[in-house]
């Protein structure tokens, strides 16, 4: 192995990712690697309305860099707990495979049904990589809405000139809404969630105690379970039906276009 990327160290205090930091560093070297100074970064994550905290982070007498966000396995973290850059960061990897396939989906002689399954095969997973995990709002729907409509219609040859509606693009491609999908992937997660044990370390998430955080002035920000509170609301479920797997799944689905 001679690199080894996307490690992440977590710890609630400055001193402990100190400590932790030249704890990794020690143990390295001693296998023979080496550390990389310039690109280790730090973030802290402030949630609340407390300020940041003063001081910086060091590792021996090399002073270590601050970022506000941080990629990790593909997804963006910020430190305001806002997750606009993840979204932007999907919709141009979305548009990055669709661009390296344009010589497909732009041909007229391919059928448009095609475009649409190899569209539901390699783009929009990439787009909606970790969507299960985002707690959207409104403008976020609405960022990869016109995203993906832009996506059909020059697949489809079309123009809003032409004032064709969405609902008839997408029933000629065969693909779904992509609010639609997020809902339905959002929801299978929630329920691989409800069927794991009490002690399993993303059922433990789940239950964390917030009691303590100071929350600042104005509306709360967005959660994932007031996402999840209303997906069950709009399709009349009841969250104790996640524990039978097959009807769960076949409650949640969202059927493509046929």
């Amino acid at each position: 192995m001679l690199f080894a990327d996307d490690i992440l160290l977590v710890d609630k205090t400055r001193e402990g990712v100190e400590g932790k930091l030249e704890l990794w560093r020690s143990t390295l070297e001693s296998k023979g690697f080496r550390l990389s100074r310039s690109k280790t970064e730090y973030m802290e994550c402030n949630f609340s309305s407390n300020s940041p905290s003063e001081g910086i982070v060091t590792l021996g007498d090399q002073v270590i860099n601050k970022s506000t966000r941080f990629r990790y396995l593909g997804s963006i973290v910020q430190s305001d707990g806002e997750i606009d850059g993840d979204i932007i960061s999907r919709i141009q990897v979305g548009w990055l495979k669709w661009r390296n396939a344009s010589g497909l989906l732009c041909d007229r002689n391919v059928p448009l049904k095609l475009k649409g399954k190899f569209y539901k095969m390699v783009v929009r997973p990439a787009m909606l990589y970790g969507a299960e995990c985002w707690p959207l709002k409104e403008k976020h729907n609405t960022k990869l809405s016109v995203a993906e409509m832009r996506m059909l219609r020059w697949m489809s040859g079309f123009t809003l000139r032409d004032r064709i509606r969405n609902e008839h693009i997408r029933e000629k491609v065969g693909v779904a809404p992509v609010e639609d999908k997020i809902r339905e992937s959002r929801l299978r997660w929630f329920g691989h969630i409800k069927r794991r044990p009490s002690d399993d370390p993303v059922k433990r998430v789940e239950v964390l105690d917030l009691t303590c955080v100071k929350k600042g002035r104005g509306r709360p920000k967005k959660t994932w379970l007031e996402n999840i509170r209303n997906d069950l609301s709009l399709l009349d479920l009841n969250e104790n039906l996640a524990f039978n797997r097959t009807q769960w799944r076949k409650r949640i689905h969202v059927a493509d276009p046929t």
